[in-house]
């Protein structure tokens, strides 16, 4: 039995239709997929007691104050594989030097890799600790006493194995 080409065919059978639906199906296909993806993984960036942190900025602010008073200033260096940090931290006085000091090395992106290394005295202002190697990218350093009464912060660009960019010494 033929088709004369007066007789229209099923909508299913015409291409347009499907053509047509075909746009919105991928839409819902990648919306169930970023759902998906957004139940699935944890990026670390949002914090649970975000308000309780909100409000202690003012204490921040004024641990970063105190560092300034005490004239507190410092360079870090690190070895080639990254492992040993080597501290000169200055104040205006020598009775304002800690014993034992706290570096914060973190990775905005992921809080997995963050880490907290504990320096220890080698000499008059100096300080020595041991980490493990930090990953190729931006860290954030926050330095602070054992008692987190004064804070100082600084950035470390670590480069990414086999660049020629030599490490430069992070200054507090």
């Amino acid at each position: 039995m033929a088709i004369s080409n007066n007789q229209a065919l099923p909508w299913y059978r015409e291409p347009w239709p499907w053509i047509l639906m075909a746009g919105p199906f991928v839409v819902v296909v990648a919306g169930f997929i970023t759902l998906w993806l957004a139940i699935k993984t944890n990026d670390g960036m949002v914090d649970n007691d975000y308000y309780k942190r909100g409000l202690a900025i003012n204490h921040t602010l004024y641990r970063e104050k105190l560092a300034s008073t005490l004239g507190l200033h410092g360079k870090l260096e690190l070895n080639q594989d990254h492992t040993r940090a080597i501290l000169k931290l200055s104040a205006a006085s020598d009775r304002s030097l800690p014993p034992v000091l706290q570096l914060r090395v973190i990775f905005p992106a992921k809080a997995g890799k963050d880490q907290m290394v504990r320096l220890q005295p080698v000499g008059r202002g100096l300080y020595q600790g041991y980490l493990s190697p930090p990953t190729p990218g931006k860290w954030q350093l926050i330095l602070e006493d054992a008692a987190k009464s004064w804070r100082l912060n600084g950035d470390l660009l670590v480069p990414a194995a086999g660049t020629a960019n030599q490490q430069l010494p992070v200054i507090f």
